[in-house]
């Protein structure tokens, strides 16, 4: 049932980090979605009389009740919204946009566990939809500190446009194939129990594969990412081994990102699946984050292809991409930015290597085997909002970073210490020639820093 908009406190330190606001799912009162509302509000009649929201989520259990307070909050503003349900994030912005709207409010946490939940917006922008951009999300920040009370009004009955929605996503992603036949092909399919159970099996059946699917609870649930899709591989592996398939994909709960096994079972991630797309598609430039194994980037070099750098986040991938005019980005987590996309879409990445598989006859292993990946750690420790900033700024840490960066440099390595923007987490990331020896130095930095912070 939708909760009642109320004048509860909360503590307004809710800002928009690398994938929209992010917070555990009860922290979503009906006060701080109400601001959210008004904040957009302001934003979307500053460019329109009239403007118009499209509302959808992903499967998490608080997405349905978020939605409902979403619906209260713009009712009570007199808003235009129409609902959408369950749908993954790249459909949300594609269809926003191609059915009208000016606005797309998409809840989701992405790859978190189900007790977390989020808010990304996209605006409509000259030819496509796009993630909100810094000025517009100030304004939201904005009204989230300066809560306004509502008067709550009963939400007016209209029909969902859920399989209208789904509908035009998937001509679109069959369109962008233009010709796929992948009637050779045996697909295991893990939908992390997450958005993409909407639609995985579906179209991947439409063009001719046979499929093996787990984990597709295509409902509101609590099982979404939880020990399955792209941050839990083992059962995708355990899946195409088994069953003799050719490979496997494991998207994430929002369907933005892809990760894929191959038959042998060995994890292909974004780094190699950019390899492959730029070498079939003969590109010249690539944009990837700061996160990227060297291997991917001694093989750029050696083909004369130019690494784009950015710092972590698709949205940086994608300004990137916009800037410098290429073609393909993307993250070792699986966002991959497909030509003339402006958002990572793991659904059209997981179509788009099944049809350089099925074109080349090559497979997904020989594809990949195109970059040798360097050794590459990560470790994680949690951290609160105050840490985050002491990483930021303190000497003690600047100084202990610049012995570890010479510490690694006879390893043909490199660090990167960097707080999470979607978990409370400061992540190390050590690469280098030799796993033990980068592996002990990733966890006796962790162990410094720990002692600093």
């Amino acid at each position: 049932m939708p909760k009642t908009i109320s004048q509860t406190t909360y503590h307004p330190t809710y800002k928009f980090g690398t994938d929209g606001i992010r917070a555990t799912a009860n922290e979503f009162t009906p006060e701080l979605l109400n601001s959210i509302a008004v904040g957009l509000s302001n934003v979307a009649t500053q460019k329109s009389a009239n403007p118009k929201i499209f509302l959808a989520g992903d499967t998490r259990e608080s997405t349905e009740w978020i939605l409902q307070d979403l619906s209260t909050a713009l009712e009570s503003l007199g808003i235009e919204y129409s609902t959408a349900g369950i749908l993954p994030t790249p459909a949300i912005n594609y269809c926003f946009y191609e059915m009208g709207f000016d606005y797309a409010i998409d809840v989701t946490a992405s790859h978190n566990p189900y007790t977390d939940n989020g808010i990304k917006i996209f605006e409509r922008s000259t030819n496509s939809g796009t993630k909100l951009g810094p000025a517009s999300q100030k304004i939201i920040e904005s009204a989230i500190n300066s809560p306004q009370t509502l008067t709550p009004v009963s939400t007016t009955d209209r029909a969902s446009l859920h399989q209208e929605a789904l509908s035009i996503y998937k001509e679109h992603l069959i369109n962008y194939l233009k010709i796929a036949d992948f009637s050779k092909l045996r697909i295991g399919i893990d939908c992390a129990n997450g958005a993409t159970s909407v639609i995985g099996k579906h179209i991947f059946e439409e063009l001719g594969a046979f499929t093996e699917l787990i984990n597709s609870n295509p409902h509101y649930n609590q099982n979404i990412n939880d020990h399955c899709g792209s941050t839990h591989l083992a059962p995708l592996q355990k899946l195409v081994k088994s069953q003799k398939l050719d490979f496997g994909v494991a998207f994430d709960g929002d369907g933005d990102r892809v990760l894929m096994i191959d038959a042998k079972g060995n994890i292909i991630d974004g780094d190699q699946i950019i390899a492959i797309i730029a070498n079939y598609l003969n590109l010249d430039k690539i944009a990837v984050t700061v996160m990227a194994n060297q291997g991917l980037l001694n093989w750029a070099k050696e083909n004369h292809i130019h690494a784009e750098i950015t710092p972590v986040g698709d949205s940086n991938v994608a300004s990137a991409m916009q800037e410098h005019h290429i073609q393909l980005g993307g993250e070792q987590s699986g966002h991959i930015i497909l030509p003339n996309e402006t958002t990572g879409d793991g659904m059209l990445t997981a179509l788009f290597i099944a049809k350089i598989i099925s074109e080349t006859g090559k497979p997904l292993h020989d594809l990949a085997n195109i970059i040798t990946k360097l050794p590459q750690v990560i470790v994680n420790f949690n951290a609160t909002p105050a840490q985050k900033s002491k990483l930021e700024a303190s000497d003690a840490v600047k100084n202990i970073l610049a012995h570890f960066t010479e510490k690694v440099k006879p390893l043909d390595g490199r660090i990167l210490v960097r707080p999470s923007g979607t978990e409370p987490l400061i992540r190390i990331t050590v690469w280098g020639n030799d796993e033990d020896k980068i592996t002990h130095l990733a966890e006796e930095l962790k162990t410094k820093l720990g002692e600093i912070l």
